[in-house]
């Protein structure tokens, strides 16, 4: 049985001692990281989240304590009080914050013993990530893993003094709300007191924080807990923390200018850096055209450049033709590459972009000795020199080509840009570029459905000199909408909401709703719009995605505290799993076999 910290009351954290604090009696208590037997003396590193401090045992001082200090293993839970004393000076540790000082023991405490781990518990580890996550709280108390945690925690705290200061109201928001239609699929939850009816877990608080404004509350925000049941792509979870702002009697402007002087402040408060305001801006249209991607990393070149009006009516028909059914041929200039890719690299590109529907990846290389190309041949003279005109080709350059429909070779050049900036090592770590990318299309047109679609969510204000194009085109029509990027990744999204109930019928009859399904689905907050709607906007932020990219980490996995795997099932608690037949009774649920006696 562990011993009782009775009568002891910790002082200090491992981590926080110093040469200050030489001479004073510390009570230390944490886990051990190792300890070393030297004879007739024991030295023992202690971990707690802030760090290590070396612990020393000479058994001249006390036999039975230093007899004591060998049983100790690693992952024991102790209590040590102890006096701060210099190292030797050939002692020192310049590798450890506490290098130069120790604690010498007086007294030790043995709170808790412990099985060998499964892995070590220390940074660098090579551990698999399924053993990480099956023993997820041994992972969690590895310094990395605890510096994480604790960067995310200074974000939060810092969004919430920020915003508290500007006038916001922190207001919580229902978890058990409507099923709605748009975005992914909803999370359910059965209703025992309503057989047969359920509860949707919240894709975002979207509909309650406009609810809000129409309420009065003309600065809202939370730090809350989102749900989507979908297919879970890469890094991404089926639980997610968003910071959620919504302001009222504002403009796109006023939204734009305040949440960069949020980001700012959380740049220098968590990192110490200072960010350049205001933020660069570009265009959705813009940013596709250059970069291949509506959330551009702009830390590196490799932009896309247009040659269609150039290959137009070349005998080249993969070029031509893609021109001539409304599509585009578009190629990166992969600077000084001729000879840095074999033939055999090349060819693996190509095979890369395919997974990105394109049909294949032209190339030219600019050799000393001349153009090497197998599509050469099928380009006239004045036609290869306009390309390595505009593409401003040098000697030694690679141009890769890809020709179909814009979306498609958007697509596919995006991510190639992105894997060659990877092979190449263009890409600074310790650069942080941000940007707003706007006017976003209101509408995305999506094939199964046969329908148009909004781009964000039906209550997207599109921008007023497109409203007449609402009814007639609607595939022209831009939105009041803007998402912030950094290093290439989308960390927050929003709009300026309609406000006005004629826009928002308009809106639904564009998207094929009925007024009475429109009713069905949103009649709540379409009935709210009658008393008085303020003009108002908002914005939400991914707080995982923010947390990991300014603590390093390349996935949100890193930075969450009990992340689910990427079949969305936790290792550590075996969820999902069954439940007991009478939990089920009780909801009014039967559990059938599929044909592949899988459970549904």
């Amino acid at each position: 049985m562990g011993e009782s910290i009775r009568g002891l009351k910790r002082t200090h954290m491992c981590g926080e001692l110093t040469t200050q604090n030489l001479g004073q009696t510390a009570v230390l208590m944490g886990w051990v990281q190792r300890r070393r037997d030297l004879g007739g003396l024991i030295f023992v590193t202690l971990r707690d989240r802030t760090g290590i401090i070396q612990l020393v045992f000479d058994q001249e001082d006390s036999k039975t304590l230093f007899d004591k200090a060998a049983t100790l293993r690693s992952e024991y839970v102790i209590a040590c009080k102890g006096e701060v004393i210099s190292r030797a000076p050939e002692a020192i540790n310049p590798n450890m914050a506490t290098g130069s000082i120790e604690v010498k023991a007086q007294e030790l405490r043995i709170l808790s013993t412990s099985e060998t781990p499964p892995f070590y518990i220390e940074d660098d580890t090579n551990v698999g990530e399924a053993l990480r996550y099956k023993y997820r709280y041994l992972d969690l108390r590895r310094p990395e893993m605890q510096k994480n945690l604790m960067i995310r925690h200074r974000i939060a705290r810092v969004v919430r003094d920020f915003l508290n200061d500007k006038g916001f109201l922190d207001i919580e928001t229902p978890m058990l709300t409507k099923s709605t239609p748009e975005g992914a699929r909803d999370y359910l939850v059965p209703s025992r007191v309503h057989p047969g009816e359920f509860y949707a877990l919240p894709q975002s608080p979207q509909l309650f924080k406009q609810l809000l404004m129409l309420a009065g509350y003309d600065r809202y925000y939370q730090i809350v807990r989102c749900f989507r049941d979908e297919d879970l792509r890469a890094d991404r979870q089926p639980e997610f923390t968003q910071i959620d702002i919504e302001m009222s009697f504002v403009e796109l402007e006023d939204i734009l200018a305040l949440n960069e002087q949020m980001i700012a402040h959380i740049f220098k408060q968590v990192l110490d850096i200072d960010i350049p305001l205001p933020l660069k801006r570009m265009t959705y249209k813009e940013a596709m055209e250059r970069f291949g991607s509506d959330k551009p990393d702009t830390r590196f070149g490799l932009e896309l450049m247009d040659v269609s009006p150039l290959v137009a009516d070349s005998d080249f028909k993969v070029f031509s033709g893609a021109v001539k059914n409304g599509g585009s041929v578009r190629a990166i200039n992969a600077k000084g590459c001729g000879a840095k890719f074999s033939r055999r690299e090349i060819d693996g590109l190509g095979e890369y972009v395919k997974t990105y529907r394109a049909k294949g990846l032209a190339w030219i290389n600019v050799a000393q000795e001349g153009i090497k190309s197998p599509i050469a041949k099928f380009l006239s003279q004045e036609e290869l020199e306009a390309i390595l005109k505009a593409l401003n080709a040098e000697t030694g350059d690679l141009l890769l080509f890809v020709a179909d429909e814009d979306e498609v070779v958007f697509q596919a050049l995006g991510h190639l840009r992105l894997e060659l900036a990877k092979r190449l090592d263009l890409i600074p770590d310790d650069k942080y570029d941000l940007l707003w990318i706007t006017e976003f299309p209101l509408f995305e047109y999506d094939e199964e459905e046969s329908r148009y679609v909004a781009k964000h969510h039906p209550f997207t204000s599109p921008m007023d000199e497109d409203l007449h194009l609402l009814d007639s085109e609607p595939e022209k029509v831009r939105a009041k909408a803007y998402d912030m990027v950094l290093n290439g990744a989308e960390i927050g999204g929003g709009s300026i909401r309609i406000h006005d109930s004629h826009i928002q019928e308009r809106m639904f009859k564009a998207l094929g709703f009925t007024m009475e399904k429109a009713w069905e689905q949103f009649g709540f907050l379409l009935e709210a719009f009658k008393f008085g709607t303020p003009p108002h906007g908002g914005i939400a932020y991914g707080l995982d995605r923010i947390a990991a990219i300014l603590a390093g980490r390349s996935s949100i996995r890193d930075v969450i505290a009990f992340p689910k795997v990427q079949n969305a099932s936790d290792p550590m608690t075996n969820a999902p799993s069954p439940v007991d037949e009478k939990q089920l009774k009780e909801l009014a649920i039967r559990v059938e076999k599929r044909a592949e006696d899988k459970e549904v």
